[in-house]
């Protein structure tokens, strides 16, 4: 604030001292927990020489209740107080916002060739396989010395980078290098929490202190992302190959802020968030989010705020859908300036046969490289047929021994994690297991590395098995595994588990954005535990093969780091532009791409404006590009006051007087709300949208509307002619909907597009008309 009257200084004093008295006199017997505060940096008097001095003598009575101070992306604090000590800071003056450290959860080849990097020409030859652009990675860490975070014939890290290799247990300075450039890890809120270990903090049995990754997950999302060519590459024989990131020369900075069964903290997070973009890196890859299925508002949301000051200062930052899916309104990171990603499949598989005694076979998917069966048939039985729901389920010592030995046991998915029922099973004295979808998983079908013989099926198929068991006196099965399969159609199609829209927070912004491959992905491992991620699964694997969105966003991830290298002066905002509008909506059968887990065509609240093709967004032709001021704007669209958005920009903001629209910010897709009209006359909405061409100069586009039944929608100008002098033009949509012929779907909406076109370029936008009873 620079100069403060002495009065004003000497009363501000004042009030810090009685706050400190209120603070002291808080019973040590309370139970602490972790709160992160905002603070208005601008208000820091100026007898205090750091912010450190101001919130470590004016907020906190005791220093060493500190975690984290932040001050690139947010600035202010975290600390562990009681809620009384807590609620006295939040008195201070200058403290915007505090809120409670959340648990967060991880949202968990040949999939660069499936986004089109097929040859060397293109985006990877281009951009120089992104080899000048760091990719942040926010996780479980990493195993340093595998094949894909090799630094061979690598050139100098780039110059601007200011990070560390943080050492620690089992990970030494030599661990990072020309390709793992800087690794990090961040502990304080977990330990504060409690951690899980005997009186909390690190539990060392189970987990480095240290940037080493004890998961597995950490070093598969940095590989997808960014791993180096590894040559003979497979998951015990299962997807042979070479396997190789989305940007093989891509930096890597890893930032270890999850915790191998405790989850990840938001205060470490955003200190994750705050460090990695003083560090100086490009993208950042965050394939977490909520646990418990509920988005907070933005001035709420530690990684909607950490998001903002990265993106505001340049960071692309790529996150997960979640794993919430097929439910509608279950996609999670909302924020418009994140990039969030959602699931497809790819066209490769692992398909496993269920043989029933009756000769019927049946169609599932597996990852088991054990003693396979041989044809052999065993009797087959259903727990579940009892009525006890751990017994169906297949829970820790739920099933009798005399009812399953010897036999192939049906275990119907949910509660516990797939490979764990199989270690039920087995430990009960079956031979084999065949796990079975439930109606809300549908025909949606991930592999596993099963330690018996097993196979996922869908719940029709566990529907007829379990009906062939209960009509058969002697009931029999055997299961055929058959290893990898290419060329699988239809394909991409939309993953079961992948988050859905619509937006739940704002829904006037489309989510998710895009989908990206996120089933049965193949990359690195950790060496600390075995592919099933389970205590007694001593198997020892370079690669593995996951699925989830936790695998979607690196792949985006990468793409974002060979946008860069290959356009750098493209803002965060222009290079989602560009993925979005050159996604593809159909699949390798050139139909529209359907829905894993219905089998029907899939909609815009699937998949955002359609599925990764980086072989086209290299060249978008145009972009839509939003600066800091559009996302204040928005805010303000929102109904979010100047403080409150302040707790996200941390810098003050104005609204103006006349409330934008949210609709117009200038994002590269379209959602249209109309309220419920009772006079049955139609609506009409317009909305203000701005390309910026970045493809040839002198460039003329015609624009192309597809318009669902019921709706019209009119571009002007029709028309857009760019010239060496006018790079950015703008033009209104109209939207008008006539209830009488509007047939909405099951969400509620129509989809149509519109596509910008010079012969070359399609520039496409995803348009979702949606109708909602008015308040």
């Amino acid at each position: 604030m620079g100069f403060l009257h002495p009065i004003s200084l000497l009363l501000s004093l004042s009030s810090s001292f009685l706050l400190l008295a209120t603070l002291s006199v808080s019973s040590d017997q309370t139970p602490k927990k972790t709160y992160i505060f905002r603070v208005d940096r601008f208000a820091k008097p100026s007898i205090f020489p750091t912010h450190y001095h101001w919130y470590t003598t004016e907020f906190l009575a005791d220093p060493s209740v500190l975690l984290h101070q932040y001050d690139t992306v947010f600035h202010g604090f975290s600390a562990s107080l009681t809620p009384f000590q807590a609620s006295a800071a939040l008195r201070h003056p200058s403290v915007l916002a505090a809120f409670d450290d959340r648990l967060r959860t991880l949202h968990t080849t040949r999939s660069p060739q499936f986004l089109g990097l097929r040859n060397q020409r293109g985006l990877w030859s281009e951009s120089d396989y992104g080899s000048d652009v760091i990719v942040g990675v926010f996780d479980t860490g990493i195993w340093p010395e595998r094949r894909s975070f090799s630094d061979l014939n690598l050139g100098p890290v780039p110059a601007r980078w200011k990070g560390v290799c943080q050492t620690g247990v089992k990970f030494t300075a030599s661990n990072c290098n020309k390709k793992i450039v800087g690794a990090r890890f961040f502990s304080k809120g977990h330990d504060a929490a409690g951690g899980f270990g005997a009186g909390g903090g690190i539990n060392e049995t189970v987990e480095f202190l240290s940037p080493r990754d004890a998961d597995g997950h950490g070093t598969h999302t940095a590989s997808t992302a960014a791993g180096r060519y590894s040559f003979q590459a497979s998951m015990s024989g299962y997807a042979p190959g070479i396997a190789k990131g989305v940007a093989p020369k891509a930096r890597l900075a890893v930032y270890k802020v999850c915790w191998k069964n405790s989850g990840c903290f938001d205060s470490d997070i955003l200190a994750a968030f705050d460090t990695a973009v003083k560090d100086g890196v490009n993208v950042i890859s965050i394939s977490i989010g909520g646990g418990d299925g509920i988005s907070s508002p933005y001035y709420l949301d530690p990684i909607a705020i950490g998001a903002y000051g990265a993106v505001s200062r340049g960071v692309f930052v790529s996150s997960s859908a979640g794993n919430d899916g097929p439910n509608g309104m279950s996609v999670t990171n909302l924020a418009p300036w994140l990039t969030t990603v959602g699931a497809g499949t790819i066209d490769r598989n692992f398909p496993a046969d269920v043989v029933l005694g009756n000769g019927r076979k049946l169609s599932g998917v597996s990852l088991y490289a054990g003693e396979p069966l041989r044809g052999k048939m065993y009797p087959i039985v259903y727990p579940g047929k009892t009525g006890v729901l751990s017994a169906s389920l297949c829970m820790e010592n739920s099933l009798d021994p005399n009812t399953v030995k010897g036999k192939i046991v049906i275990c119907d998915r949910g509660s516990n994690p797939r490979v764990a029922k199989g270690m039920v099973v087995k430990k009960a004295g079956g031979v084999g297991m065949i796990l079975a979808n439930g109606e809300s998983n549908g025909e949606g079908l991930v592999g596993d590395a099963h330690l018996i013989p097993a196979c996922a099926v869908g719940s029709d198929e566990g529907d007829l098995i379990k009906s062939y068991v209960s009509s058969s006196a002697v009931a029999t099965a055997t299961i055929n595994f058959k290893g990898t399969v290419i060329g699988i159609k239809p394909a991409p199609v939309v993953a079961s588990f992948s988050g859905r829209g619509p937006n739940g927070l704002n829904p006037e912004i489309l989510k998710p954005d895009l989908i990206a491959p996120g089933v049965n992905i193949l990359a690195a491992w950790t060496d600390a535990v075995g592919p099933t991620g389970l205590d007694s699964d001593t198997r020892k694997a370079e690669f593995n093969i996951l699925s989830g969105t936790s695998m979607s966003a690196p792949h985006v991830s990468g793409a974002a780091a060979l946008l860069k290298s290959s356009h750098p002066d493209w803002s965060p905002a222009a290079i989602k532009s560009a993925m979005m509008t050159t996604a593809s909506v159909t699949d390798n059968r050139f139909s529209l791409m359907s829905d894993e887990a219905t089998g029907k065509a899939s909609t815009p609240y699937d998949y955002g404006s359609g599925h990764l093709n980086l072989g086209l967004a290299m060249d978008p032709g145009l972009v839509y590009d939003v600066m800091n001021d559009d996302y204040v704007s928005f805010l303000c669209s929102i109904g979010y006051g100047p403080k409150t958005i302040q707790v996200i920009t941390g810098t003050p903001v104005n609204c103006a007087m006349k409330r934008p629209v949210p609709e117009n910010l200038n994002y590269p897709s379209i959602a249209a709300l109309f309220s419920t009209s009772t006079s049955g006359k139609p609506s009409s909405k317009t909305f203000i949208r701005t390309a910026t061409n970045v493809g040839p100069l002198n460039s003329v586009y015609t624009v192309r509307v597809e318009s669902p039944k019921g709706v019209t929608v009119t571009v002007k100008p029709p028309k857009l002619v760019f010239s060496e002098k006018v790079r950015k033009l703008m033009y209104a949509v109209t939207v008008t909907v006539d209830t009488k012929n509007l047939v909405l779907d099951d969400s509620g909406a129509v989809y149509g597009s519109l596509s910008w076109l010079d012969g070359k370029h399609v520039v496409r936008s995803p348009i979702v008309v949606t109708q909602i009873s008015p308040l």
